[in-house]
């Protein structure tokens, strides 16, 4: 019982620590404020700690509380469906190309954040009604390239630092 115990408390430990940085995410000016969405993701350095140190399942279990905890205390439906979009089709890249075994962990935070991106933008064409907002993808996939590459930088240092239980 013991084990299942510490894996309960590294977990709500990791949804309390996401959601901090979420905040903090949510406090800072804009990083480009003539380009409304642009954040750095810092919550995905959770995340991608988990998928590397403790699997798919326990990584998705974080980031399904974090989103549905912060947009229920800081957001709308609407956030709450833009970030679901673009969390499972981050994560989903990131644990395939995790599961390949042939990219660093800014590598796989980059797909990460590029699949964030295409996630929001299909979620803001269906709910929306117009496939012009794609448009928006080739900016978002450089900002994404960007936030992806300081994310996967973040969470190697983790990696390396924090040691096993």
């Amino acid at each position: 019982m013991k084990g299942r115990t510490e894996k309960v408390a590294l977990l709500g430990m990791c949804v309390a620590l996401a959601m901090l940085l979420s905040y903090v995410e949510l406090l800072l000016p804009p990083m480009y404020p003539s380009i409304p969405g642009i954040k750095l993701g810092l919550p995905n350095v959770v995340i991608l700690f988990l998928l590397y140190r403790n699997g798919f399942w326990p990584a998705s279990v974080v980031s399904l509380c974090r989103i549905g905890l912060i947009s229920l205390l800081f957001g709308n439906v609407m956030m709450f469906l833009y970030s679901l979009a673009g969390g499972i089709l981050s994560l989903l890249g990131m644990a395939l190309l995790k599961k390949i075994d042939r990219f660093s962990t800014v590598g796989v935070s980059v797909v990460g954040g590029v699949l964030h991106n295409v996630g929001q933008t299909l979620c803001a064409i269906w709910l929306l009604g117009t496939a012009e907002i794609g448009y928006y993808l080739a900016v978002l996939a450089i900002t994404g390239t960007l936030s992806g590459i300081f994310v996967g930088l973040c969470g190697g240092f983790a990696l390396k630092r924090i040691a096993r239980e």
